[in-house]
């Protein structure tokens, strides 16, 4: 990725010209990979304009020394806390314009599934007493970082939840993306001794309230819960990509994937306290005739979502 961020490369042009013209202050990038000393990322944010960057060394391809899929070997990608071929592929990294107080960060990473509370661990031959004292509940990471946002700190709330795909018939990944979401839940209402002020959760729960595989009831329950604001950012593109039997408003849509594997679907977010006054909210998803619609295509299936706040 450093070295990519050196030369022309199509998908990074095409990521530096969608964040140029969205302009946002704070923006999370998932699905990029940690170095120790946090170099990539703050080339990625040189690149992109931002004079602070901030990254937590993600739970994906972090080891667990147990063979997880259950076919005799150990140390592969799906044996790792979260998907992942080494330690460090596939976090996330959080850009802003703003300072941003990582002595203040609260990481939820390190906690276990099976200490959430209201968990529902799978059942089967794949889960054991030794898989539960390792498995963390968090695929890539939960974290509160404060932003020094000059009306005052900023809460982001972020994250990447694994999808709720991939696995067999005791819904593993299913059962690990719903608590993944439940743990917000569990934050907002004190659990954990965390009191996030002002917040904003932002990240890829990987799950639409109504569409795709997943338990939607647990988006749908999130989305409905008055700490928070629905912003519902929509697209012209999205609307124009609708898939056929589409039951969720294909203009909510944040990722673009062949039809019925799994199909477009709402599963990126910004999602704001209802303490906040929402001014605009969108997802960078232009027309098919607009002349930036290729842009979008060649960034990736996941789109820019924003949303724009006051005070």
């Amino acid at each position: 990725m450093l070295r990519d961020l050196g030369r022309d490369d199509a998908q990074i042009d095409a990521t530096v010209a969608i964040v140029a013209q969205v302009d946002p202050d704070i923006l999370l990038l998932t699905d990029v990979d940690y170095d120790l000393d946090g170099v990539a990322l703050q080339a990625t944010a040189d690149r992109m304009g931002f004079a602070h960057s901030f990254a937590l060394l993600p739970n994906s391809g972090m080891a667990t020394g147990l063979d997880l899929d259950g076919n005799g070997r150990i140390g592969e990608a799906r044996d790792a806390q979260g998907w992942g071929k080494f330690s460090g592929d596939g976090g996330m990294g959080l850009l802003s314009h703003w300072p941003i107080d990582a002595d203040a960060v609260q990481d939820l990473s390190t906690l276990l599934w099976r200490d959430v509370p209201g968990a529902t661990l799978p059942q089967g031959p794949l889960w054991s007493d030794a898989v539960a004292a390792v498995q963390r509940l968090s695929t890539t990471g939960h974290w509160i970082v404060p932003v020094l946002a000059p009306g005052g700190p900023v809460d982001i709330m972020a994250f990447s939840a694994t999808p709720p795909v991939f696995d067999g018939p005791e819904d593993r990944n299913g059962l690990r993306n719903r608590d993944e979401l439940r743990l917000w839940t569990q934050v907002l209402e004190g659990a954990f001794g965390v009191a996030p002020q002002d917040f904003v959760v932002l990240g890829n729960a990987n799950l639409d309230p109504a569409d795709g595989e997943g338990l939607h009831d647990a988006m749908q329950a999130f989305l409905a819960d008055p700490r928070l604001t629905d912003p519902r950012p929509a697209s012209p593109g999205g609307k124009a990509a609708a898939d056929p039997d589409q039951s969720g408003d294909p203009a909510l849509d944040t990722a673009d994937w062949p039809d019925g594997a799994p199909g477009n679907l709402r599963v990126d977010y910004a999602l704001p306290a209802a303490t906040w006054t929402v001014t605009g909210a969108g997802v960078f998803w232009p027309d098919p005739a607009d002349p930036d619609a290729a842009l979008a295509q060649t960034a990736g299936p996941h789109r820019l979502v924003w949303v724009d706040l006051r005070r």
